[in-house]
């Protein structure tokens, strides 16, 4: 019984330590904000792109989603609830995928969108369901 008390003791004050280690962000764009990200290269090729992220960036912005463009391919996330999601963003191979958008809410997980489905998944995501 007393070891017991004595590990319960030590886990609690392990808990309750408030000297964390602190993740290294130098390499990161850190988001810990309702957002949604862009790269910041303009896409200059196909029109189709243009007009689909254009839909999704109107869509996001009238639902209180601001805009930020990345720096850096390195993001991290940081959720409400103290997780953090580390996003590595490889170089875009086409014009989809300079277009890339991500939706962040500290509450849910990130949304890749997929430009192809236009604001359909994005209104899920903001609506919650």
């Amino acid at each position: 019984m007393r070891n017991i008390v004595l590990m319960m003791a030590l886990l609690s004050a392990a808990a309750c330590n408030p000297v964390r280690e602190k993740t290294d962000t130098t390499h990161y764009d850190v988001i810990s904000e309702k957002c949604f990200v862009l790269r910041e290269h303009p896409i200059r090729t196909d029109s189709a792109v243009n007009a689909n992220r254009d839909s999704i960036v109107s869509f996001l912005e009238a639902n209180h989603y601001t805009a930020r463009y990345i720096r850096k391919d390195s993001l991290m996330f940081r959720r409400e609830n103290g997780l953090q999601v580390e996003i590595v963003l490889p170089a875009p191979a086409d014009a989809w995928e300079s277009g890339t958008i991500i939706v962040f809410d500290p509450q849910k997980n990130p949304l890749f969108v997929n430009l192809h489905k236009g604001t359909s998944q994005v209104k899920q995501y903001v609506s919650g369901q």
